[in-house]
């Protein structure tokens, strides 16, 4: 079922089972990437123990979460905020977070923040942020030009751009079927809010959160595929820091994980999930 909830002026589209979540189950939300949506990880809902409650969060700027037009409502600590609000709305104490890219800068950022309310962290091609002010300073700039090359292109041309980055080439290897579906559901996304979270949360707008790392005391899984050099890197050297963790690289596999290698991300995160007491 779909719920909405009002945070802040902001209406929030959630995903989940019901309302509330059982006394007897583990719950467990689901972050997206930029330019995806709640709706990406339905796939695996009814592939997981029956254990786990999953819950999905379109963030601001996506899916069927409206955002008015201000950038206050994109930064790290909106984000992490609204990942705080929908736990609170449920009745949630303690969770799973599972975060793909710019989901799972999200996860890092509330679990540094919020250790107290986190069971465990899967985090997909994630990093936790840019520490050298030169390369954060480019970044963001770099972002600035995307976010404006968004509404003047419009987002179907964007749409485009942005899956025809070297990160994605793997993905073309779906079936046509599967690769349009990803296409029409990046396209529905608000160009808007795209922009405003390119500009509010990229990569550069992310304050570092490496030195803060080894804090992190909770299981965590970090996955990366084989094909993307630069998360597979981050990933190594973060599971170097965070003292709880093991990395998983999936072979001949690119930037998302989730959606080019469904069966075996599946195989991996309930694997992990089932040593989660």
């Amino acid at each position: 079922m779909q719920l909405e909830f009002s945070i802040d002026g902001i209406t929030v589209n959630v995903i989940c089972e019901d309302n509330s979540v059982p006394l007897d189950k583990i719950p467990i939300v689901f972050l997206h990437g930029f330019t995806g949506c709640a709706n990406d990880w339905l796939f695996l809902f009814d592939k997981l123990n029956p254990k786990f409650f999953p819950i999905a969060i379109d963030l601001p700027g996506h899916g069927k979460s409206i955002v008015p037009n201000n950038l206050e409502f994109f930064s790290a600590k909106s984000y992490t905020n609204i990942v705080s609000i929908v736990l609170n709305k449920l009745n949630i104490k303690k969770t799973i977070l599972v975060g793909y890219s710019m989901g799972g800068r999200t996860a890092l950022s509330f679990a540094v923040e919020n250790s107290e309310k986190v069971l465990a962290l899967i985090l997909e091609s994630s990093t936790a942020g840019i520490e050298n002010q030169n390369e954060k300073t480019s970044r963001i700039k770099t972002d600035y030009q995307l976010a404006d090359k968004i509404i003047s292109d419009g987002i179907d041309a964007f749409t485009e751009y942005w899956m025809n980055l070297a990160f994605f080439t793997s993905l073309k290897s779906l079936n046509d079927k599967d690769y349009s579906k990803i296409i029409e559901s990046k396209k529905r996304n608000s160009p808007e809010g795209l922009s405003n979270s390119l500009k509010g949360f990229s990569t550069g707008k992310m304050p570092s959160l490496w030195n803060k790392l080894n804090s992190i005391r909770v299981p965590t899984l970090l996955i990366a595929g084989s094909l993307d050099s630069k998360y597979r890197r981050l990933n190594k050297e973060m599971n170097f820091v965070i003292p709880n963790s093991e990395i998983k690289i999936i072979e001949n596999c690119g930037h998302n994980i989730h959606l080019e290698k469904p069966e075996e991300f599946t195989i991996l995160v309930n694997e992990f999930l089932n040593k989660i007491k």
